[in-house]
């Protein structure tokens, strides 16, 4: 992960993981219908997000103001759709905006990075005594999934430790929390050490087995439920260990994304849905531009560019991406007013999102700012309109409850609707 010294540094920048083994096997739970690798049928529904964490600017992205007080030094460019323009900076998304759906008119009024960043993974606002889950986590539940073997949600990161993080499922529990693959490398710990011969480690399964039911006679709880699950469900996906390894793929692949860290984790990704993984996310760090945003912006749209466009093109050509529902998003936008250090800041009230793939209009775009992009003059949203347009356009009803110890909870905040405008 890149050092950048002109970004922010406040704590909500910093993730706890957790320990792998401490619990990484709780996300392979919850999986099933087993299916050959590469065999997903067409009907199997996906997500895949890309955060581009700190903040990406809208206006060197997806909703460019050239020649205005705001608009900075690039040039607003044509696109495979008539009439729609990008960033300069995104030649080869430009090339693709007829697979592409954007939403321009997005007003979040939060400003802070952790609780944007709840707003855009949740749906909701932060509220006290009550924690929702993430997207990756609803999905990983609700979608049909093929592979057992397999983790639902997975998380593949610049940096920081692999592991567990049963935070990000809420009160759906640990079955569908994600599993963190630091810097795109492989799960640790799973294989059996080859110390450990196989009768000596079934017998080892079979203690496991009989302390566990003993405990269940009197301490049984979903926690503990999930966790035995786990374990049985941990010895089979060392036989998917491969799916884990980009490194397999076809060296002119790895080419066509980038030898880098986000083109190797871009090309995992991919590999991931294709083995059946029913939602993955790619972060991309560090958008925080307080300083150089331009200079910045140039380098790091540069980096995400080629493997974004890339993914797109295999995704459409291997027929699967009309089941793949593709999001880029940040925790907000950056400011329209450009700051004495060449800097962007932080700006929720009139920023844009993109979307691809499963259930969406191709080519469309929502929503509109004003000239020079300080605020929303058509079609407004937040995150609860995203959250809930991300599971129409996957075929699931957010309007439904969630029932955690008989409380009814919407899916998605019930005070907002999906964008229809975006889908089919």
């Amino acid at each position: 992960m890149k050092h950048c010294p002109y970004a922010c540094h406040t704590s909500d920048h910093l993730v706890n993981r957790r320990l792998f083994l401490g619990g990484a096997a709780a996300g392979f739970a919850g999986l099933t219908n087993p299916a050959a690798a590469r065999e997903l049928a067409a009907s199997q529904k996906r997500m895949l997000v890309i955060f581009l964490s700190g903040g990406v600017s809208q206006l060197e992205t997806w909703d460019p103001k050239p020649n205005t007080d705001t608009g900075g030094p690039f040039r607003a460019i044509s696109t495979s759709v008539p009439g729609v323009h990008i960033s300069e900076l995104l030649p080869l998304a430009a090339k693709r905006m007829h697979l592409l759906t954007l939403v321009r008119g997005i007003n979040t009024a939060e400003d802070e990075h952790g609780r944007g960043a709840t707003i855009m993974l949740t749906g909701r606002r932060t509220e006290p005594g009550l924690k929702y889950p993430e997207v990756g986590a609803v999905a990983a539940k609700l979608l049909n999934t093929t592979t057992p073997e397999l983790p639902g949600h997975v998380q593949i990161t610049p940096g920081g430790g692999s592991g567990f993080n049963k935070e990000d499922a809420a009160f759906l529990g640990p079955k569908f929390a994600s599993v963190t693959l630091a810097d795109g490398k492989p799960p640790a710990d799973l294989p059996r050490p080859a110390i450990l011969t196989t009768d000596a480690d079934r017998e080892r399964e079979a203690f496991r087995q009989k302390l566990n039911a003993k405990f269940a006679q009197s301490r049984r709880s979903a926690q503990t439920e999930a966790y035995t699950e786990s374990f049985e469900q941990a010895s089979k996906v060392v036989a998917k260990a491969n799916a884990f390894d980009a490194s397999r793929e076809d060296p002119k692949a790895a080419d066509r994304y980038g030898r880098h860290d986000f083109g190797r984790h871009m090309l995992l990704a991919r590999r991931l849905l294709e083995q059946g993984v029913s939602f993955v996310k790619v972060s991309h760090t560090n958008y925080d531009t307080h300083h150089e945003n331009f200079d910045f912006h140039i380098e790091q749209l540069g980096e995400f560019d080629r493997p974004f466009s890339m993914l797109l093109d295999d995704l459409s050509d291997r027929g699967m991406l009309e089941s793949t529902l593709v999001v880029v998003m940040s925790e907000f936008g950056r400011t329209p007013r450009i700051n004495d250090r060449y800097g962007r800041d932080h700006w929720s009230k009139a920023w844009s999102v993109a979307m691809a793939g499963c259930g969406l209009k191709a080519g469309a775009v929502v929503g509109k700012t004003n000239a020079n992009g300080t605020a929303v003059t058509d079609r407004e949203v937040n995150g609860g309109h995203l959250f809930h347009t991300y599971f129409r356009a996957l075929g699931l009803d957010p309007t439904k409850n969630f029932h955690p110890a008989g409380r009814p909870i919407p899916i998605a905040d019930p005070k907002t609707s999906a964008i229809t405008e975006l889908l089919v």
